[in-house]
């Protein structure tokens, strides 16, 4: 059990038998006769809907201990994504609802960790940044080194990247929001 004073982001926890994911946790004083609340913004990691909740800091919650594990990612069938466990080639489906906006980001045959509750994968544990090869880029203009240039990478999302990008290169995408955040720069390679 947690108190409702000690919850924070990434924490999980049991309401009503099924877990939810802390997204924002948030302390508000309070004054007069209106004592001091705790209030949550939550995840259901099974349907990815979210809620506000509200506590008296003192109030005690079932709090969940999740396991990481890798698993390969194998394909979706457009209600579910299909994983595979590397060491037994054990194979796990995991609702669409759950992976949320992020499935973008999941590409056949790569390793991603997950986080399992009984065994059963309740959630991808996405990473803050992914790397990705542009796959079309149009040529730079010389006379706007500032400006943006739309690409295309390899999951079939587009972003904004500064003119020097070009095919062929390694970009690193942040997760949350979509946005370009750097060009990876390979060993023994001069960019």
């Amino acid at each position: 059990m947690i108190a409702a004073s000690d919850l924070k982001a990434g924490t999980v926890i049991n309401l009503d038998g099924e877990l939810h994911g802390i997204i924002s946790a948030e302390h508000h004083a309070g004054a007069g006769k209106f004592g001091s609340m705790m209030f949550a913004r939550v995840r259901n990691l099974r349907t990815g809907h979210m809620k506000e909740l509200r506590y008296h800091p003192e109030d005690k919650l079932e709090d969940v201990e999740l396991e990481r594990r890798e698993v390969e990612y194998l394909y979706t069938d457009g209600a579910e994504f299909h994983f595979m466990n590397p060491d037994t080639f054990e194979q796990i489906s995991l609702p669409r609802e759950a992976v949320g906006a992020h499935e973008k980001f999941l590409l056949p045959n790569t390793r991603v960790p997950v986080e399992l509750h009984e065994g059963r994968i309740v959630s991808v544990a996405f990473p803050a940044a992914v790397e990705l090869k542009v796959v079309t880029a149009p040529p730079g203009l010389r006379e706007h080194d500032t400006a943006y240039k739309t690409i295309a990478l390899e999951n079939g999302t587009e972003v904004l990247a500064p003119q020097f990008i070009k095919e062929g290169d390694v970009v690193k995408i942040e997760v949350a929001t979509g946005k370009y955040l750097e060009r990876v720069r390979r060993e023994g390679r001069k960019l």
